[in-house]
């Protein structure tokens, strides 16, 4: 669902000393934005940030950069970040969000000097049309442009609401050279304590749609196959 253009989204984001409007220049040099160099993990389609707010708080030993297309969803989130950091009286400096297309994702970001541990994808665009599927944020053809970005057995954690893309997603996966380690159709069945929600994941709970989740560890893969992998 679209969201209504909001016009304080911009000015708010423009004042922002963790957001950038010119992933491009940054390229290379993510880990500079950051109090300092740590372990760098994405969160791709970040929506709100409700999700990433929380993570980014819990984990200030990691840097995490949260990717979406709409500026004005990115205001929403950065609001949702300063509330959580505010009340528990620290200040962001392990977060930066940038407005991209994800799908030219290899254009912002270089797999030797900005390598990521983890990619987080919570609740992505199903695209449930067979001619639309290469625009999932799973598919086959972007997980290989997240194996150039990954540092060696990097990781993705991926929750869908959505069953037929939680199925595609582990034969993409497997295709793309990654194993899945952990997988469940009921995430909130099992009631991990580290689980933190996202809006989608609180909306489609409400609705009673269980939340599938699975993560997946990057294999090494031959040269000839990553000759394959990179056509």
């Amino acid at each position: 669902m679209r969201m209504r253009k909001k016009d304080w989204a911009r000015p708010e984001l423009a004042a922002c000393p963790y957001y950038t409007d010119a992933p491009q220049e940054l390229k290379g040099k993510w880990q500079s934005r950051f109090a300092k160099e740590q372990p760098l993990h994405l969160d791709l389609g970040c929506g709100k940030c409700t999700f990433l707010a929380e993570l980014a708080f819990r984990h200030p030993e990691v840097n995490y950069i949260g990717i979406d297309q709409s500026p004005d969803v990115l205001g929403v989130a950065r609001r949702n970040i300063e509330g959580v950091f505010t009340d528990g009286d620290r200040k962001v400096e392990n977060v930066m969000l940038t407005a991209y297309d994800i799908e030219k994702i290899s254009a912002i970001l270089d797999g030797e000097r900005d390598q990521v541990e983890r990619i987080y994808i919570n609740f992505c665009n199903p695209w449930p049309k067979a001619r639309h599927h290469k625009r999932r944020l799973t598919h086959t053809i972007q997980l290989k442009k997240y194996r150039s970005l990954l540092r060696e057995g990097g990781e993705i954690w991926f929750k869908t609401d959505n069953d037929d893309l939680f199925l595609a997603t582990q034969r993409y996966l497997e295709e793309a050279g990654f194993a899945i380690y952990a997988k469940t159709f009921d995430l909130h069945g099992e009631n991990d304590p580290e689980n933190i929600e996202s809006e989608h994941e609180v909306m489609f709970t409400a609705q009673g749609i269980r939340t599938k989740a699975l993560k997946a560890r990057m294999l090494p893969l031959s040269e000839e196959a990553e000759s394959a992998a990179g056509q």
